[in-house]
């Protein structure tokens, strides 16, 4: 069933087992969606987050594998002139990746350090 209130359209979901009704009285009201579209964020921004920080960290495993790579390739006798070759450009668009997030991290921390001073 669709109830009409206002201008925005909410499902009336039957019984209290509804995970967006909050009060349990069967209907999904604006303040309720706006509390499951606050949640739908913070679990977004999260992810988000989350997936920032895995993509940093394997720059940086790959980072450290890459010169063992070579090494190992010169030491078994194989020509790793090529991959020794492009070690430049590796680790300057490696090291731009790991240095925009950590760099976001920074500004992040302090931008919601300065949020914490203005209310007090």
């Amino acid at each position: 069933m669709i109830i009409l209130t206002g201008n925005i359209k909410m499902s009336k979901r039957t019984g209290t087992n509804s995970e967006y009704d909050i009060n349990g009285d069967g209907n999904v009201d604006s303040e309720e969606i706006k509390n499951m579209e606050k949640l739908t964020s913070i679990e977004n921004a999260d992810k988000k987050e989350d997936a920032q920080r895995k993509m940093a960290w394997v720059a940086i495993g790959g980072m450290v594998t890459y010169p063992l790579l070579v090494i190992g390739l010169i030491v078994t006798g194989f020509d790793a002139s090529i991959l020794a070759s492009m070690a430049d450009l590796y680790f300057i668009s490696v090291a731009g990746i790991v240095a925009a997030f950590y760099g976001k991290e920074a500004y992040m921390s302090i931008r919601k350090g300065s949020n914490n001073n203005d209310s007090f």
